[in-house]
């Protein structure tokens, strides 16, 4: 079922924003004088509820460092959160413009996997995010991709249907879970071929370019 609407929800980081910037881990491995691999395992092994809104970033980080047998301590903490944020930061700019350019066609939705605390400082930093129809970031909404309530949540809080929607991300699992929920989805690899398959979605909602 559709409501006839057109929106194009993206995700943020790897298709409007870097990943990670190089180094960063690196960066936060030295500060805790720990190998990088180590620190990067443990980074990630620690993640998922972090992203989910299920732990605060103390909270993380204190899982992180025991998981590395290191002494907790807020400086550490605050230190390590606020380089985290930094790493995350980067947007990419021809990609920002393109999404807000079409805005004249359709509507915009995002829907990323992003602590709380990230969240708050990239919407402090990044005042386009305010102009999208939606802004779904999964520490706030309490679910992260690729489980079906991050896409429930986006289809529930813009009263549309999931066949309105074509969710954009650069992770296939994401892209085939957004599908699994009745959304179009389209696996991200660049600009160019985005704008072909949104060019060639957007007539079969009843609209064209102006």
């Amino acid at each position: 079922m559709s409501t006839d609407r057109s929106i194009v929800l993206f995700d943020l980081f790897g298709v409007v924003a870097r990943h990670q910037r190089p180094g960063a881990l690196g960066k936060m491995a030295a500060r805790c004088h720990t190998p990088t691999d180590a620190f990067t395992t443990a980074y990630w092994a620690c993640r998922p509820p972090y992203d989910a809104g299920q732990q605060s970033a103390p909270e993380y980080w204190t899982a992180v460092l025991r998981r590395l047998s290191l002494s907790v301590d807020a400086d550490t903490i605050e230190e390590l959160r606020l380089t985290d944020i930094d790493s995350w930061s980067r947007i990419d700019e021809p990609m920002v413009a393109y999404a807000q350019s079409l805005r004249d066609v359709a509507e915009v939705a995002l829907l990323s996997n992003i602590p709380s605390d990230h969240a708050d400082a990239f919407l402090a930093a990044q005042p386009w995010l305010h102009h999208l129809d939606h802004v779904a970031f999964s520490g706030k909404i309490k679910a992260a991709k690729p489980a079906p309530a991050a896409f429930h949540h986006c289809v529930v809080a813009m009263r549309a249907a999931p066949a309105d929607f074509l969710f954009v991300d650069d992770r296939e699992e994401n892209v085939r879970a957004a599908q699994a929920m009745g959304m179009n989805g389209h696996v991200f690899t660049d600009r160019d071929e985005l704008a072909a398959v949104i060019d060639a979605w957007l007539p079969t909602r009843g609209l064209t370019w102006s």
